[in-house]
C-alpha cells in the first residue's frame, strides 16, 4: 500500500498551477447562464487533453484511454481510463465540471478570468467550484500516466459538461448514464468532486421552488375598507403556510446523524407586485422561494402538502389573520374573495450518502491519514446529479477541496495546500483498494 503512495508522490506544484492557469483563462467562457451565457466546455477539455494525451493511446504515449463525448457542439465531456488488471474492479473520480457560475469583474477585488496568486491562494472564478478539481485530478490521471503503475483497479476521471444548470439536460453526465458510458462505475466507489473543505459531505437536500401569487382588489389606500389587500393577504397566507410546513416536516432524527448544519427549510426570497403609486392597494402581488429538504422527506410529498394547504386557506379565507381594523380577504356586497394560487418549478431531491460502504469507509480513512481528522458533514445545498447516480446503483461518495467560503462567491480562492493534500487522498484511496 504505502509503495503507491511513494510512487504517486506529492502533486507536482508548478504543473497544476499552470495547468490551473490555462484552465482559469478560458473561465469567462465557461460561464453558465443561458441563454446569455452559454458555456463552451471544450475550451477546458484542450487544456485537459494537452496534459493527458503524450500518456494516452492515443498518441501510443501510455495507458490512458481517453474518449471525448459530446451532445452539444463545444460542450464536450471527458472519460479518462487508466486500465487495471482485474476486469470489474475498479474506482472513479466524476463531478469535475467545466462550467462556472457567472462573474462581474466590477465586483471583485482581482480579475475573475484569470490566475492569481496571493501567497497560498489561487484567485479566480472557478478556483474553488470547479476547475480547480478539474487541474487536480488531471495531474492524477497524468502520473498514473507517467509511472505506468500496475494496479488491479482500473481508474476512471469524468469530467463533465453542464453542472451549474442542471434543468437543461442531455448535455453532462445525465446524457452519460442514459447512452450506458458510465455504466462500468458501478463496479466500484464512484467519488463525486465538487464540494468543498477537505471533509466527507455525506447529505445534500433537494430544493422545491416555488411561487404563490395572490389576487385582491385594488382601490386607493385612503379607503382601504373597500379593498383586499394582496400584500397583507401574502404576509397572512405565507405564515400560515410555513407553520404547517414545519409542523409537518419537522427536523428528522437522521439529520444529527449526517450532520445537516440546518433541517428543512420553507421560506420566502422574492417579492414582486406590478407597479402602482404609493397610494395605491394592488390588485395581485406574487411570492416566491424555495424548499431546502432533507433527503430523508419525500419531494412529491411535500409538493401535495403545499397544494393542500392553499386549497385549504383559499375555502377558508375569511379566517385568516389579517391587519388591523379595516383589514378584510371578502367583499360580501361585491361577491368578492381573495384568492391564492402555487406554482412550482423543477424540483429536485437530496441525497444521503451509504455510510457503510466502502467508498465512505477508504475516503474517511484517506482524509483522516491526511488532513489529521475527519468530520463528515452535510448541507442543504442540492447536487441533484449524484442523487441520479444513487438511484442508478452507483455507491457515490463526496468531497472537495476548495473553500466554502468562497464557492459562487465574489473574489473566490482556494488554496494550494489543500488541494496537495486532495491530491495525497487521491493516491491514499487507490491504495487502499489495491489491498
Amino acid at each position: 500500500m504505502a509503495d503507491i503512495e511513494q510512487i504517486l508522490g506529492d502533486l507536482n506544484k508548478d504543473s497544476f498551477v499552470s495547468l490551473l492557469k490555462n484552465i482559469i483563462g478560458e473561465s469567462k467562457y465557461v460561464q453558465n447562464n443561458p441563454p446569455e451565457l452559454i458555456p463552451e466546455e471544450d475550451r477546458v477539455v484542450t487544456h485537459v487533453l494537452n496534459s493527458l494525451l503524450p500518456y494516452s493511446t492515443t498518441t501510443r504515449g501510455g495507458p490512458l484511454i481517453v474518449n471525448h463525448v459530446s451532445y452539444f457542439p463545444k460542450r464536450g465531456n471527458l472519460i479518462v481510463e487508466y486500465p487495471g488488471t482485474e476486469p470489474g474492479k475498479i474506482l472513479s473520480f466524476v463531478g469535475m465540471h467545466m462550467d462556472v457560475v457567472t462573474a462581474n469583474p466590477n465586483d471583485w477585488d482581482f480579475d475573475p478570468f484569470s490566475l492569481s496568486i496571493d501567497g497560498e491562494k489561487l484567485r479566480g472564478r472557478g478556483t474553488t467550484d470547479c476547475l480547480g478539481h478539474v487541474a487536480l485530478v488531471t495531474e492524477l490521471m497524468k502520473k498514473l500516466g507517467e509511472t505506468k503503475l500496475k494496479l488491479k483497479s482500473t481508474v476512471v476521471a469524468v469530467f463533465i459538461a453542464n453542472e451549474e444548470n442542471s434543468s437543461i439536460t442531455g448535455v453532462g453526465v445525465d446524457a452519460l448514464v442514459k447512452d450506458g458510458l458510465l455504466n462500468k462505475l458501478k463496479g466500484g466507489p464512484l467519488f463525486w468532486i465538487d464540494t468543498a473543505d477537505k471533509q466527507p459531505c455525506i447529505g445534500t437536500g433537494g430544493m422545491i421552488p416555488w411561487k404563490l401569487h395572490f389576487t385582491g382588489k385594488l382601490f386607493h389606500s385612503g379607503l382601504p375598507h373597500k379593498a383586499i389587500n394582496p400584500l397583507e393577504l401574502g404576509m397572512e397566507a405565507l405564515k400560515e403556510i410555513q407553520s404547517r410546513f414545519y409542523k409537518d416536516f419537522p427536523p428528522h432524527k437522521e439529520e444529527q446523524v449526517y450532520g445537516f448544519a440546518t433541517p428543512s427549510t420553507m421560506k420566502p426570497t422574492q417579492w414582486s407586485y406590478p407597479g402602482g403609486g404609493i397610494n395605491q392597494i394592488p390588485a395581485e402581488c406574487t411570492i416566491s422561494g424555495d424548499v431546502r429538504l432533507t433527503p430523508f422527506y419525500s419531494v412529491n410529498d411535500v409538493i401535495n402538502k403545499l397544494q393542500e394547504y392553499v386549497d385549504e386557506i383559499n375555502e377558508n379565507i375569511e379566517k385568516l389573520d389579517t391587519r388591523g381594523p379595516v383589514s378584510k380577504y371578502v367583499l360580501p356586497e361585491e361577491n368578492l374573495r381573495g384568492s391564492l394560487t402555487v406554482t412550482f418549478n423543477e424540483a429536485s431531491s437530496g441525497v444521503a450518502c451509504d455510510l457503510k460502504s466502502r467508498g465512505f469507509e477508504v475516503l474517511c480513512k484517506a482524509t483522516e491519514k491526511v488532513v489529521g481528522h475527519v468530520k463528515p458533514y452535510s448541507i442543504t445545498g442540492t447536487l441533484p446529479l449524484i442523487r441520479d447516480l444513487k438511484d442508478e446503483g452507483f455507491d457515490v461518495q463526496t468531497a472537495g477541496y476548495g473553500l466554502m467560503a468562497t464557492y459562487h462567491a465574489k473574489n473566490e480562492y482556494c488554496l494550494l495546500s489543500d488541494m496537495c493534500q486532495g491530491y495525497r487522498i487521491f493516491s491514499s484511496i487507490i491504495s487502499q483498494l489495491e489491498a
